[in-house]
């Protein structure tokens, strides 16, 4: 479903010309889990920001689904960023005057889904979460894995093709980040979307199907 061919990224800090991504190529199949991992510095948010089309490549070529991306315009990319890439960040990034039902729903209400139909699906994923009971909660009122399961509802409420989580569980315990991993994992696995994990955590990683590390080097198994 992604295919990364030789990608390379790199900036100017001050006048030192930095190397973010050297060389980078990567195959991700439809439903495959894939965790990369590496130290501070090595381009593993570099590399999350173009495959979730919020950053282009200075070379190489992505393709999405078969598409080359590098060649689409702005609001191409939007269009499909907001249709078939769902995202989870370390931050949950929610509406603060949202409710977990409303946070959920803003992609659907972005899309235009009728009412009743948004009603539906949201009540599932709350059902499905485990958050029936906190429908009507503003992030404020919720705790740290509470807020990171309705984001993940969020990212998830679309159905696309392609998540990325960017350290996903990096500010909550080990119990409840095991629980938002589960969470996760059954989740995008019913309907067989393909997950890019971002994480420093050896225990979340261990959940994928593949390890990768990335280095400044490039990336290997």
């Amino acid at each position: 479903m992604i295919r990364l061919e030789n990608i390379e990224r790199h900036f100017t800090v001050g006048d030192q010309p930095v190397h973010a991504l050297r060389g980078v190529s990567l195959d991700i199949g439809a439903g495959d889990y894939v965790s990369i991992m590496g130290p501070s510095g090595s381009g593993k948010s570099t590399l999350l920001h173009i495959l979730g089309l919020l950053d282009r490549p200075d070379s190489g070529h992505y393709l999405f689904q078969g598409q080359d991306t590098t060649t689409l315009s702005e609001q191409q990319q939007t269009r499909l960023r907001r249709d078939k890439i769902g995202f989870v960040f370390q931050f949950f990034h929610l509406i603060p005057r949202l409710t977990a039902f409303d946070n959920i729903a803003l992609p659907l209400t972005l899309a235009g889904i009728e009412p009743v139909e948004r009603q539906r699906r949201v009540n599932a994923a709350l059902a499905a979460y485990g958050l029936g009971d906190r429908a009507h909660h503003r992030p404020d009122q919720l705790s740290g894995g509470q807020r990171q399961r309705v984001a993940i509802g969020r990212a998830t409420i679309m159905q696309p093709p392609l998540l990325l989580a960017d350290e996903p569980t990096g500010n909550l315990d080990p119990t409840t980040a095991a629980r938002v991993m589960d969470v996760l994992v059954s989740q995008v696995r019913a309907h067989g979307t393909s997950v890019v994990l971002v994480t420093h955590s050896e225990a979340a990683a261990a959940r994928a199907d593949r390890v990768l590390h990335l280095t400044a080097e490039g990336i290997r198994a």
